[in-house]
Order: C-alpha cells, then structure tokens, then sequence
C-alpha cells in the first residue's frame, strides 16, 4: 500500500508538471495561420492548475491573512512553474497603493556616502516589498527642490527619502505642503528642520578617530573640512572641536574641500604654501583629520609629491572607509560607515510612516535595533547606526608621552 500511495503521489506530480508546460506552451503561443501572439501566463492559468479560484490566487499577491498556509504554498509553486509575473499596475490599482517610494537625491553620483545612501535605500525598500524612483537635484535652489519633490510626487510615491544632506534642501522640504511621509537619510536631528532622520552617528565616528590620534600621541591636530553647508561636514568639524576642547589641545583653523580627491590635493599645497610661510622649520601640525577618504587622498598626494612621507612625517586618517582606502599607500585609517544599516532604518521608518497612514501591518519597526518605538506618531524621531573606526598604517605613533583622551574612556 505504501509503494502504491507513492507511486500516486508521483503520479500526480508527474499530472501537474504536464499540466504547468501545457499551459505556459497553450499561454505562449496564440493565433491565426502564420501569425503567432505571445501571451504570458494570467491570474487565471494560475488558478485553474492549483484548484483554486482566481480571487485566491489575488487573495496570496496581496498577502491577504485569511489564505491557508497549504493554499498559498500551492499557488505560490505554481506560479513560479509556470513563470508567472504579475501584473504590477493591475495589482497596484486592485490595492490602491502604488508601493512606490520616492528618493531626493544630490546630483553627485561620484561621491561615495551619498550614492551608497541610495543604493543602500532602494536596497531596503526591495526587501519591504516597495519600488523606488529616484530624482536628481542639479542645484540646491528653492526652485529646482520644489520641482524634484513634484515630480516624485507626481509619480504617486507613498513617502519620499531625502538623501542630500544639505541645510538648504531640508529647510526647503519642511516649507513645502508634502503630504507624505519624508525621512532624511543622513544629518542630525537638530538640523533636519523637524524631518525624521535616519543617519550614522557622525559625532561617535570622529571621536573614535580623534581620540586614537590623540592616544598615538599627536597634539596638534588639522581638520581637512567638507563644504560648510552640509550637514555631515558641519557635524564631524563640531565634533572634531569638540575633542580637541576636552583633551585641552589647540584647536587650530580647518581647511576646506569639496569632497573630491582633487580639493584634497589643493588643501594640501595650500597647507604646505602655509607652513613654508611660517618659516619654523616644519608644517605645524603632525597629523590631519579628512572628513572623507577622497579628500585624504589627495592631500597624500600633495604632501608625498612635496617630499612628505605618510605616515613617517605627517599622519593622515579619513572617513567612510571607501572600498579603495585599504589600497592607499599607505593603507588609510578611517572610519567606516554601514550603508546598508543606514537604508535598512531609513526605510523602515518611513515604511513605519506610511504603514500608519494606510492603517495596515506596515507600522511595526519592532526587531530593528536602533530605531524608536514605532507607535510614535507624529514626534519627530531619529534612528541611528554606529559608526566602526578601521586602524591602518597611515597614522604614526609619536615618541612624545600619550596623552589620554576623555572621550576614549567613555
């Protein structure tokens, strides 16, 4: 009896898989004499082969909870015999949801944070179920912010992630009638004119890098700055001040960049053009902070052209741990931030958001370590990653006594 319930149970799988390519060979080719019709599997081949209706089989693509676990693993299988895709506009109006997520982004696609910001996003958004659509901004006037948020707008997105972390973008965006949810990828709280952010926790990232400076031994200590007006910039110079107060060591003036290799390059003749100035035999300072590792690359540049050696003469530490730091020469110290927690919290806060909008099971953030209670309606929140330090081989530790940082027994 066993052998024949198992030769059944062949049997009936040996029915279905003729039945699956009968309907992908019936589905697949229609018509008249010479002319042939592609037609891709429908809603409805899929429910005659798994025995049910086609209001089922819509029942488990919108994950209805009243579907049987058995049934949905029976149309489920079907569907993937029969290489069924449904259709995304039919289901999104049967839903009256478009599932869409709209991502603001600077129009600076060389430069590593950001665009790991979005990819990291659109990352995310594909795990929740969510499609994205990404506008570029050519310049932060209030003009062209308002005309990238109508067109994602226009586009039916549910929420929208800004992902340039500039004042003037977020200050713009709380002055707009947005009525979607918005999280700012990247920031501080304190600067998102009242949006939620999600972000990496720049002040901790640079007082784990200064305070391993310092504990090398190095006292006097220059910042290679980002623009002034963004937000990551002004965070990591405040806090790189900061440390430099609380271990009472001179906090001597930044030099800026543009984020690129090429800006770091020029900060550093102009920093070598300085100390040849002061005439006192040396540069004034014996390591530099970079706010990010294209700057850092430049400024090695500079420095090793002029004679320099890293770290033997001067020491050079950057930020973000881009995948090419570790081939430096020498191999950079940096701090390295994970894009892919930082997209994981940014869209589920806004998921969150959106979620409670549409009053369905979207709303729980709970499991996800980090973020704020999802029950916070209406409060302005943050959900933050920390920040990993990457030691390497182009900081030198100094002969000179170490000096504790209070940061560093924090």
């Amino acid at each position: 009896m066993a052998a024949l319930g198992a030769a059944g149970t062949r049997s009936a799988v040996a029915r279905e898989l003729c039945d699956a390519q009968s309907v992908r060979q019936t589905a697949g080719s229609e018509g008249n004499g010479d002319e042939t019709r592609v037609r891709p599997p429908s809603i409805r081949d899929v429910a005659r082969l798994a025995g049910v209706s086609h209001q089922t089989v819509s029942r488990v693509l919108n994950g209805h909870p009243s579907i049987r676990d058995a049934t949905r693993s029976r149309v489920l299988a079907v569907m993937d015999q029969l290489q069924f895709r449904p259709n995304r506009a039919a289901r999104m109006l049967s839903m009256r949801r478009s599932k869409m997520i709209g991502v603001l982004a600077a129009a600076v696609g060389a430069h590593y944070g950001p665009a790991s910001s979005v990819r990291a996003v659109e990352d995310a958004a594909r795990e929740r179920g969510f499609y994205t659509t990404v506008a570029h901004l050519a310049s932060v006037e209030p003009d062209a912010i308002s005309a990238a948020v109508e067109d994602l707008l226009g586009q039916d997105v549910e929420g929208l992630v800004i992902v340039v972390p500039r004042t003037a973008v977020l200050s713009r965006l709380a002055s707009l009638p947005v009525n979607v949810p918005i999280v700012a990828a990247q920031g501080e709280l304190d600067d998102s004119g009242g949006i939620p952010v999600a972000s990496v926790d720049q002040r901790a990232g640079v007082r784990m890098l200064m305070g391993y400076l310092i504990r090398q031994g190095h006292e006097r200590i220059k910042h290679l700055a980002g623009p002034p007006d963004w937000n990551d910039a002004r965070s990591r110079l405040r806090a790189y001040e900061a440390e430099l107060r609380a271990a009472d060591l001179p906090v001597l003036p930044p030099v800026y960049g543009d984020w690129t290799a090429d800006s770091g390059y020029q900060a550093g003749l102009a920093l070598l053009r300085e100390a040849a100035r002061g005439g006192a035999g040396g540069l004034g300072f014996s390591a530099v902070f970079s706010a990010n590792d294209q700057m850092a690359l430049g400024l090695m540049h500079a420095f090793r052209e002029a004679g320099l050696d890293v770290p033997h003469d001067v020491s050079v530490a950057g930020f973000d741990n881009i995948p090419e730091s570790e081939h430096f020469w020498p191999p950079l110290t940096t701090v390295s931030q994970d894009f892919a927690a930082l997209g994981t919290r940014c869209v589920t806060l806004l998921v969150g958001a959106i979620g409670r909008a549409y009053g369905g099971p979207d709303a729980s953030g709970q499991g996800v370590p980090g973020l704020p209670d999802a029950n916070m309606r209406d409060a302005v929140v943050s959900a933050v990653v920390q920040p990993e330090l990457v030691v390497r081989n182009s900081v030198r530790g100094l002969n000179a006594a170490r000096r504790p940082s209070p940061a560093s027994n924090s």
